[in-house]
């Protein structure tokens, strides 16, 4: 798992971050999990490197890693060390493959027309990898499968909101054409970074979206479920807290310093939601008022 850990560690993201709170063999399958992810995503960003030359790296990724699925030998090192994690696990090749599609999407795709599209996208670059984690985590009610599909919907939806200024710089918005125009924000608004009380009205309306999946992830989570998920409800209360944070700031994101919660900040929820855990608190940090 040399690699794997290396390439978590190194990423120092919210995602790496929950793992801290798992028991060894979880905490090096997610890792091996978040390196597949990491590994894939970053195929589909490198944006010195020509589309179609990206397109069939994911392309081998997909290959390799359905050979990894079907017990036939993997050749990327990655994919070497996520193997006994996929067969031990079952995870199932399609939500990788959900995943894969989610990163194709980011080389052509630089608009959505509405919340179907985009719900779409994060279903496949966030939701998919939260079916994936709960399969690690191990649960008893299949509720699970609809919990990590709002929550992951909710943390993409977030990320989108603290992102727009670093995705306009790629010439990428993710905030939904249908939603721009209902609030009269120009694209050219969004690209150029004209931050305005419509465009604070816009983001508000999204957060609103995402709020409403927070609360959906919260009530869905079965209660024999939850001391398991304590992986997956911090990365919904470091999200929710992000939310805030920006909702605080009038989602202005266009400012030369990004939004984003202290390391402090990230460690205090870490030992609330330690503390949640060991007493074994069943409510959610995250959702409603």
């Amino acid at each position: 798992m040399q690699h794997s850990r290396a390439l978590t560690k190194k990423s120092a993201s919210n995602l790496a971050l929950a793992f801290i709170l798992l028991p060894r063999e979880k905490r090096d399958a997610m890792s091996a999990l978040y390196a597949f992810c990491r590994a894939v995503d970053d195929v589909a960003d490198e944006d010195a490197v020509s589309t179609s030359q990206r397109r069939d790296q994911l392309a081998a990724w997909r290959d390799d890693l359905r050979r990894a699925c079907e017990n036939q030998v993997p050749k990327f090192v990655l994919n070497q060390e996520f193997q006994p994690v996929i067969q031990q696990f079952k995870l199932p090749f399609a939500l990788f493959d959900e995943i894969i599609k989610g990163c194709e999407t980011d080389l052509t795709t630089l608009r959505y027309d509405n919340y179907d599209q985009l719900e779409l996208y994060c279903y496949r670059v966030a939701s998919a990898v939260g079916l994936l984690s709960i399969e690690i985590f191990g649960y008893q009610n299949a509720a699970c499968r609809d919990y990590a599909i709002y929550l992951g919907k909710a943390l993409q939806l977030t990320n989108i909101l603290r992102d727009v200024k670093n995705d306009a710089a790629r010439g990428r918005i993710y905030l939904p054409a249908s939603e721009l125009e209902k609030f009269r924000v120009s694209e050219a608004d969004i690209l150029q970074g004209r931050y305005s009380e419509r465009y604070y009205a816009l983001a508000g309306s999204v957060a609103a979206r995402a709020k409403s999946f927070y609360e959906l992830a919260r009530k869905t989570l079965p209660p024999e479920d939850r001391r398991s998920m304590v992986a997956a409800e911090l990365m919904g209360s470091v999200y929710w807290r992000l939310l805030q944070k920006l909702e605080r700031g009038k989602f202005d994101v266009f400012g030369p310093a990004p939004l984003k919660l202290s390391k402090p900040h990230k460690l205090a929820l870490i030992l609330k939601s330690w503390l949640r855990h060991a007493t074994g608190s069943t409510a959610s940090n995250y959702g409603g008022n």
